[in-house]
């Protein structure tokens, strides 16, 4: 198979694609990006945590 009848078979399979309308894809972009900020936050904290706890356990043996 060739690039050439590769691309004209992406092209023709992405006109039989049903997209979404704005209304429903607006809401869920937004959902993602939220999801995505939340869960950044989320493992920013732990990382947080997990580094003070590394910290105060070398302070701890430290001689």
């Amino acid at each position: 198979m060739g690039i050439k009848k590769f691309t004209k078979d992406v092209v023709k399979e992405g006109k039989r694609v049903r997209w979404p309308k704005k209304d429903v894809l607006v809401p869920s972009i937004i959902v993602v990006i939220v999801v995505a900020a939340l869960t950044g936050l989320l493992l920013m904290g732990e990382d947080a945590l997990g580094k003070g706890l590394i910290d105060a356990l070398m302070d701890a043996f430290k001689r």
